[in-house]
């Protein structure tokens, strides 16, 4: 699942990212409001942990504004406020829970996995085909058998099957899944998507997992794979590269 922690305190930033990720999500942190903000519009998080204490744009008037932005996606108040006008004031602002410091890590992460379980037209199992995926027990299942997937391969895959239909590029998946810049050269998305493949029985160039030559991957649609299409490989660069066919052969890539 996509969290996004509004958090000034950089060294609870990284712990809250830390346990937060130990649980298989994909974690962004923003430092102040205004770029909270930002981050929500861009990305409409499956669960947003807000601070109130936040520079540019105090917390009680981002929460307000991600209302107006979307009534339903959990927010968790983080404060070190203890008045209880305060926590009156977030529950009615629109708050789906309210924690205060000092907290249990323990405890901020069950509330975190209640937020996800309760909220609205949550897309907790996400299907393709014969493919199943459970993003709250990060599970996957293919034709009803279980597929053991790394944390990364998990949120590969979850990826480009919420962006089913389209093709999703490399740049887009290095920033979503390892918040790694386009200009870092890597064929780390390659390798994992053949990683992937493997586990899934489903070999180059892909029917689950197709192949946008030039450009990234893409999941086909349920009517897609109803037809049995033959894999979309579009000619629009060179053919695949080492990695596909060297998959193992990339120095310093730890599988995570």
């Amino acid at each position: 699942m996509r969290l996004l922690i509004a958090e000034d305190d950089p060294a609870l930033g990284v712990f809250l990212t830390r346990g937060l990720e130990g649980d298989g999500h994909r974690v962004r942190v923003t430092v102040d409001g205004a770029a909270a903000l930002e981050a929500f519009r861009e990305e409409l998080p499956d669960l947003t942990i807000l601070d109130l204490n936040l520079p540019v744009r105090d917390g009680e008037q981002v929460l307000e504004d991600l209302r107006r932005l979307d009534a339903d996606l959990p927010v968790l108040v983080l404060t070190g406020r203890n008045e209880v006008e305060t926590r009156v004031r977030c529950l009615d602002l629109g708050a789906d829970d309210l924690m205060t410091k000092p907290f249990s890590l323990h405890e901020l992460r069950a509330r975190c996995r209640a937020l996800l379980r309760r909220k609205r037209e949550a897309r907790l199992v996400l299907r393709a085909g014969d493919l199943e995926i459970d993003r709250m027990e990060h599970t996957a299942r293919r034709a009803g058998r279980p597929v053991a997937l790394t944390n990364k391969e998990f949120a590969l895959l979850e990826q480009l099957i919420l962006n089913r239909g389209q093709c999703v590029s490399r740049v887009e998946l290095l920033d979503t899944v390892w918040n790694m810049e386009p200009a870092q050269t890597t064929n780390i998305v390659d390798v994992y998507v053949n990683y992937l493949r493997r586990k899934l029985k489903d070999p180059a160039p892909g029917h689950l997992v197709r192949t946008v030559r030039g450009h990234g991957y893409r999941v086909p649609t349920e009517a897609e794979l109803a037809l049995a299409l033959p894999p979309a490989l579009e000619a629009a660069g060179p053919a695949a590269g080492p990695a596909e066919r060297l998959p193992n052969a990339v120095p310093g890539v730890i599988a995570g």
